[in-house]
């Protein structure tokens, strides 16, 4: 496919051309195995030798197709598909870092990757250093060892809604000869393309916009093939020397810069780990994605609006967004994401906590859940929810105040949206 298309070609036309006959939409292959007629032809694949598919544990036909639209739509030359947002982030660290090794990453980042870093693998054996995603290039440059292995960030945090510096990061995670793995979930390809500003491994949770309407939990890790990791052969020994687990095949030789990531990704954790992802949630992802430039246009105008709606209200304290002139991120969102950002504020009302609830209560359009980026619009006041086990004092520590409500603009009618916004702020 001509990576010279515009994005919203490459959703629909990237990755699958049916021949003369065939189905015109990407076919759901829901079968466990694939027969073949020999035992040599079977083994070709075990050895890496042919390309094929044997097991859906490891590899399916309508997973890659979809795998292969969005490593299209990122610049990338490989990707794969995962059961989980959670699973593509810990694949793309796990496949260069393991027991003994280290990662740099920054603190804003969703709650869940930071347990996964912070704790999960700790466990076993990576250790990791959080640098505030605002550090300079001497302070990040400090958080690294002789042991690490890669540097993790977040195009936009969830729910802090920082943007990051990619090439800031990139360019201290080069000089310290390890990749730059960007979780791309919020801003998506077609606001963003990490890749372009120097990451070298992007990460998504398809479960939010790509998906699009809150049907097939999902992740997809891509891989720009642009880092050489033949440079250090001693730091990514898995990829540069043999894999005895694989009859001594070493990825960098056999697949090149542009398909080594991948494919050790997975003949070894897809094949152990087993996260993979259904055919029927990709089928579902590949509809998502077809929709997926024009659903942005709409989530980015319905966050502007309503967050200019917000940030002029007397009964709201403050307000996240980096659309808004004045953020703390505005002139890097317009660096990187000159079109738009996302669909998600985050946002606080005069009178705290106790605000926040009452404002909760009288929601009608916006529904409480954990869920952020489909098409309905969904709320969420953490401090009631998924943190209510802490303090307060341990709120703030974490960035995620007890006032702290999150917005997820959906597709709906902005004013609809913002009539909802009023009655319940006029509640409190």
């Amino acid at each position: 496919m001509d990576k010279k298309l515009h994005a919203e070609t490459l959703c629909i036309q990237a990755g699958y051309t049916p021949g003369n006959g065939q189905p015109r939409q990407i076919p759901i292959i829901q079968s466990t195995t694939f027969k073949y007629a020999t035992s040599e032809d079977m083994g070709k694949l075990f050895d890496l030798e042919a390309e094929g598919y044997f097991y859906s544990r490891l590899q399916n036909p309508t997973c890659d197709m979809v795998a292969a639209r969005i490593a299209a739509l990122e610049g990338g030359t490989a990707a794969m598909l995962t059961g989980s947002g959670q699973a593509a982030n810990f694949y793309a660290m796990f496949n260069v870092a393991s027991c003994g090794d280290h990662i740099v990453a920054s603190t804003a980042i969703y709650g869940g990757t930071f347990n996964l870093l912070g704790v999960t693998m700790k466990r076993m054996g990576v250790d990791v250093t959080f640098v505030d995603p605002d550090a300079s290039e001497e302070e990040l440059q400090a958080a690294f060892r002789p042991n690490t292995k890669a540097m993790f960030g977040e195009t936009i945090a969830n729910p802090a809604l920082t943007v990051l510096d990619i090439e800031k990061f990139a360019k201290v995670a080069h000089a310290n000869g390890v990749p730059l793995i960007v979780d791309n979930t919020f801003a998506t390809p077609i606001n963003c393309r990490p890749i372009e500003w120097g990451a070298d491994i992007v990460t998504h949770s398809t479960t939010k916009y790509m998906d699009g309407h809150g049907v097939a939990v999902g992740g997809c890790i891509v891989d720009s093939g642009k880092f050489d990791w033949t440079k250090y052969p001693e730091k990514f020994a898995g990829l540069c020397t043999p894999d005895e687990s694989y009859h001594g095949v070493t990825y960098t030789e056999r697949f090149g810069l542009a398909g080594a990531f991948i494919t050790k990704c997975t003949a070894q954790l897809m094949r152990d780990l087993g996260s993979v992802q259904s055919p029927q949630s990709a089928f579902y992802l590949s509809l998502g994605l077809e929709s997926l430039p024009f659903r942005m246009k709409q989530h980015c105008a319905n966050g502007q609006a309503i967050a200019e709606f917000l940030q002029s209200h007397p009964k709201v304290a403050w307000v996240k967004y980096c659309g808004l002139k004045g953020d703390r991120y505005y002139d890097l969102a317009q660096k990187y994401m000159p079109n738009g950002s996302c669909g998600v504020i985050s946002f606080g009302l005069v009178g705290g906590r106790k605000a926040a609830e009452t404002f909760m209560k009288h929601l009608k359009l916006g529904s409480i859940e954990t869920h952020v980026a489909d098409s309905h619009t969904c709320c969420l006041h953490p401090a009631s929810a998924t943190h209510r086990q802490m303090t307060d004092e341990q709120l703030d520590a974490c960035g995620v105040g007890a006032d702290l409500i999150r917005l997820s603009c959906g597709l709906e009618n902005a004013q609809d949206l913002i009539a909802d916004l009023e009655q319940a702020i006029a509640q409190v």
